[in-house]
Formats: structure tokens, C-alpha cells, sequence
């Protein structure tokens, strides 16, 4: 792949045909997004204008600015790890609640040559972060994990993105071109959205106690920034000049890793100097498995993501699921029993296995699942323990797709866990560190994935790409969404093959949810023009008799997809829930 010129990617949904506003004036930001609209005037999030076409690659992101990035640096001969890499720098800069150089993820790669990769760069304990260290006098979980400096792993995001750029990418570009995009949006800015302000909005008390994330977030009045306004990080546009300037070391050792210690130390962080150093990649093939006659590749361990979602869809190959309406009572209540018996299994097999075993054959097994399946009443819910897949062994984060044409493909899940992650902003270097030690079992000393030094933790995280039966790809997604990502994931991947809905309809539809085993159902409400799918009170009534419990949500998730057309061009579009546009090259 990397000796492969003008290879074109595909990342979040953006219409853009390389007629880029790029030239920022002190009144404008960096990247244009003149015209480009995404709620109504009655608040209702805009479903149209999210998707492009091309004959040459894609890019498709929860920001525009983002997939323009993409489309950027595909123009200018790079591949499609070139743009994945760049668009994840900006992404940081652009999205810096969800994700950033103080995070991790994980990155699914398919190749035109048949090569399949996935690249773990997740959050690991630090050292010195032991199970003790989260309890109280009385033995009791302290809440530490969440905020503040014992909140944060040893972050893998910038490791990750390098990785992939030297050892994938085409070599056409250097790393100071694919940085500059971010640069230059962390120098002149970007407007902040509906949704980003409300991002901002609803940290406010989280940034009570970190004077630093007020610095770049609060105005002079001491209130958030709002909708409109152009944010600009000097501070972050400094560190990525280094990262530019010096690579991996420029952020793992030397001044910006001095500060991080610093700025964790000063909210009783234990992380150390010699964490930052020795943190390495993983680099393995992905988890795979079949669905109907699709090859489906996704995120292995420590992401329960892949492994679980695969489960699923295997439980659900037991059932004629193209039959069903979507969202009537009877297809709801079989994905939900589907749901609840691989989240048991997730909760009692599912942590990092290079602390634990992990029975990856046997819960990928479509005759695991068929036992499984055997378990789901059609008429009442039920609740479930875990099986035992050994019998059956052989031997809130930001999401991003890049494809081209010749078969080149990277889907990226980044995170840096709740908005605003931990709530320390690296003084000086303008990037918030993550809280992805709250991702561990702080309560249960026997759990899987209890708190360990050097252990990742538990993640959900499920960038997936999905093949024809000729090994050549299909899709390209993944969302964010915490717990729910996995079974929105695979919803869409549902709705595409069993129901042969168009993947931007099968995104806008409301999706379902169960995280646990308990007996309820959430749901969404449906974006506008897409009532017929709506979860009704009728059907609502209809699975109360059958024994769910229900939870209305607010929407969740922004899958960002591309498709291969049978015509040889690819299709990306994004989830309108969130700010994202598809973006081709011509």
C-alpha cells in the first residue's frame, strides 16, 4: 500500500468536489462551511446534503472541515491512510471534546492487495494506576476514574496515527504536509456548530475545577463560547508543530510529555515519564467473521466492539430477519434478545488478553450462537447469564471512513471517553487528556477487566469494514457511542443486507438499543422525515406485554459510511445527528 500512488480515501460524509474555501481571512476560519446547514429553523437536524459520490475516493467525518481535509490530501497523491491520518489530526483539533493526541482508538485497514490490519493504539494503565488506588477508606469506588489526573491512561492517539503514516501510508507526502491541515484549523479556527456548543455547554461544570480547559473554552465573560463563534488553540497548533517537527518523540519524550505529567501530577496523576516512553502499538490481523455471505473485519481485544457485534449478527443469521418490519414490535424484541445475551457474555469474557484469555473462536462461532439463539423466547423477554463459548473454540469518541476506488480502505474510532475526557487540558499544548480508567471495573476485584497497570481497558470501539463474497470491500463504518456502538454498527450493517435499505436511509432510521441484560429497550426519535419508522406507543405497549422495560433517548451515535457501487464509484454519506458531510474527489 505504500508504494501505491493517488490512492483516495474515505472518511466522514462530505459533498465537496476538491472546490475547497481554504484560503482563511481574519473573519473566516480555516475551512469554509458557507452553505453547508445543519439544523432547520424548528431545530430539526437536516438529513440532506450529507452525501457524495466519486469516481476516485471519499472521505467521510462527523465534521465537514474533517472530510475536507480528507479530500484534501487524497488530491494531492496521498493514499488512504494518508488521509485517515490527517483527518485524525484534524479531527482532534476540530472536535476536541471527543478525541485528540490525549486519547487512543483503533483503525481497521483493507488493502486493494487483499492485506487486512487492525492497529490498537488504546489507552493503557499507568504504572503506579493499581485497583487499590480507586477505592476509599471503606473499600468503595472514590469516583477518581472519571475526573481529574488518576482519570487518564497513557495515551496512544498520536503513536497510533504515526504508525499507520510510516508504515501504510503512500510516502508521498511528508509529515508536515499531512499535520498542516490540523495546523492550520487549530491557527485560524472553526466555527463551533449547534452540537459542539452544546458540547462546551454541558462541560461547564466539569471546567469548574480545570481552570486550564477554561482558558480555551470560556469567554472573557467566563461563560462557554457559543454557536457561531471561532475557536482558535494556538496552544494545540504549537504541539502539532512539534509532532510535525519531531514525530513520535516529539510527543512521547521532551517538553509536551513534561507537561502532561506535569498538568496530570497537579490533579493527582501518578502518570510517569517513563509511561509516556515505552508505550507501544499493537498491530494484529482483525477479528473476522461472516454475516449472510459478507466477510465482516472489525476491532479485536481490548475492544469488545468486533467480537461482540460478530456474536450478534450470528444469533440474528438464525432468523429470517428480512421478513421483519424494522422497529415493529417483533423485530425490536429479537434484536433485543440478541442484544442482552453477547452483552452477558461481553461482561464475563471480554478485557485485554494479554491479561486474560479471551474465547475469540468460540464466541464468533455461528454454532455458539445457534445455541444461543436457542434461548430467545419470539413471544417474552427474558434475562440471561453468560454461555460458555469455550466448547465451542477451534484452535461519547469521534468515527471517521476513508475509501478510493482501487480498493483501499481505513476505518478510525478515536476517543478520549466522556466529552472533555478527564477534564485536564494540557497547560500550554492546548489538548485535553482522556478518562478511559473509568472504561475499567473499579467495584469488582474478580472482573476480567478490573484495573491493572499496564492493562488497556474494556472498549466498544467497532470501526468495521465489510467485504463482498470475492474479498473485494462493501462498507466502510463505524459511530461512536460508547456501550451502544457495537449494536449501532451492526444495525446498519441489518438494515443494508437483510432489508437492502440505502446506507444513508439505513443511517437516519431510529435505532434500538440494550446494553446489559436487564429487560429494557431504548430508542430513538425519529429525525424528520423518517416518522414512518418511529418507535409508536402502540408498539411501545406491545413489547411491555412482552415483558421490556422501556427508555426513550435522545439520539446517539454518528456512523460515518461509505459503500462500493456496483457501477466502480464509491458512496460515502454521514449520520445527520451529528456535523458531518461526505466529501469526493474527482
Amino acid at each position: 500500500m505504500k508504494k501505491q500512488t493517488r490512492i483516495i480515501s474515505l472518511i466522514l460524509t462530505l459533498v465537496l468536489c476538491l472546490s475547497f474555501s481554504v484560503f482563511a481571512t481574519e473573519d473566516k476560519p480555516a475551512y469554509s462551511v458557507e452553505g453547508f446547514e445543519t439544523v432547520d429553523s424548528e431545530g430539526n437536524r437536516i438529513t440532506t446534503g450529507r452525501d457524495a459520490t466519486s469516481s476516485v475516493a471519499i472521505a467521510s467525518a462527523s465534521k465537514y472541515e474533517v472530510s475536507q481535509v480528507g479530500a484534501e490530501i487524497l488530491a494531492k497523491g496521498g493514499n488512504a491512510v494518508d488521509a485517515a491520518v490527517a483527518m485524525g489530526f484534524a479531527l482532534a483539533v476540530a472536535e476536541p471534546f471527543t478525541n485528540g493526541p490525549g486519547g487512543g482508538g483503533f483503525a481497521v485497514i483493507h488493502t486493494a492487495d487483499g492485506e487486512n490490519l487492525f492497529v490498537d493504539f488504546r489507552e493503557i494503565g499507568p504504572a503506579a494506576a493499581t485497583f487499590d488506588l480507586y477505592l476509599d477508606a471503606e473499600g468503595k469506588y472514590n469516583g477518581k476514574a472519571g475526573t481529574g489526573g488518576l482519570a487518564s491512561g497513557i495515551p496512544g492517539d498520536v503513536a497510533g496515527l504515526l504508525y499507520m503514516l510510516e508504515n501504510h501510508g503512500s510516502g508521498n507526502l511528508t509529515r508536515e504536509e499531512i499535520l498542516e491541515p490540523a495546523i492550520r484549523i487549530a491557527e485560524e479556527g472553526f466555527y463551533i456548530s449547534t452540537y459542539a456548543a452544546n458540547a462546551i455547554s454541558n462541560a461547564y461544570e466539569k471546567a469548574q475545577n480545570f481552570p486550564e480547559m477554561q482558558k480555551i473554552y470560556w469567554d472573557e465573560n467566563g461563560l462557554p463560547y457559543e454557536e457561531g463563534h471561532i475557536l482558535k488553540n494556538p496552544d494545540f497548533a504549537k504541539t502539532l508543530r512539534i509532532i510535525a517537527e519531531k514525530g513520535r518523540d516529539g510527543f512521547y519524550k521532551g517538553e509536551v510529555a513534561q507537561a502532561i505529567v506535569d498538568s496530570l501530577a497537579k490533579y493527582e496523576g501518578v502518570m510517569t515519564l517513563e509511561d509516556l516512553a515505552g508505550y507501544e502499538v499493537t498491530v494484529t490481523e482483525p477479528v473476522s467473521g461472516t454475516y449472510r455471505g459478507y466477510t465482516l473485519l472489525s476491532s479485536s481485544p481490548p475492544s469488545s466492539g468486533g467480537t461482540i457485534l460478530i456474536e450478534i449478527l450470528n444469533i440474528l443469521e438464525n432468523y429470517d430477519v428480512s421478513k421483519l418490519t424494522v422497529n415493529s414490535p417483533e423485530y425490536i424484541h429479537l434484536f433485543v434478545e440478541a442484544f442482552k445475551l453477547a452483552y452477558a457474555d461481553r461482561a464475563q469474557y471480554m478485557a485485554d488478553e494479554a491479561f486474560t484469555d479471551v474465547p475469540l473462536v468460540g464466541l464468533t462461532s455461528k454454532d455458539y450462537a445457534k445455541e444461543r439463539a436457542k434461548l430467545i423466547d419470539l413471544e417474552k423477554a427474558n434475562e440471561y447469564e453468560y454461555g460458555d463459548p469455550t466448547l465451542f473454540e477451534g484452535s461519547n469518541t469521534s468515527h471517521y471512513s476513508v475509501a478510493d476506488v482501487q480498493g483501499n480502505c481505513v476505518a478510525v474510532t478515536k476517543t478520549i471517553n466522556g466529552y472533555f475526557g478527564s477534564g485536564v487540558l494540557v497547560d500550554g499544548y492546548g489538548f485535553m487528556m482522556n478518562n478511559e480508567m473509568a472504561d475499567f471495573s473499579t467495584s469488582n476485584p474478580e472482573s476480567v477487566n478490573k484495573v491493572e497497570p499496564g492493562k488497556k481497558p474494556l472498549s466498544s470501539m467497532s470501526p468495521t469494514i465489510v467485504l463482498k463474497d470475492d474479498g473485494s470491500p462493501f462498507l466502510v463504518l463505524g459511530t461512536p457511542g460508547g456501550a451502544r456502538i457495537f449494536v449501532s454498527v451492526l444495525q446498519i450493517i441489518s438494515r443494508v443486507i437483510d432489508h437492502e435499505m440505502s446506507l444513508h436511509d439505513a443511517i437516519c432510521v431510529p435505532k434500538i438499543w440494550n446494553t446489559g441484560a436487564t429487560n429494557n429497550f431504548q430508542y430513538e426519535t425519529p429525525l424528520k422525515g423518517y416518522e414512518i419508522y418511529a418507535i409508536t406507543e402502540e408498539t411501545v405497549a406491545k413489547l411491555t406485554e412482552m415483558g421490556h422495560d422501556k427508555i426513550r433517548t435522545a439520539a446517539s451515535g454518528a456512523v460515518q459510511a461509505i459503500e462500493y457501487l456496483d457501477d466502480g464509484t464509491v458512496y460515502g454519506t454521514a449520520d445527520p445527528r451529528q456535523d458531518g458531510k461526505a466529501v469526493g474527489v474527482e
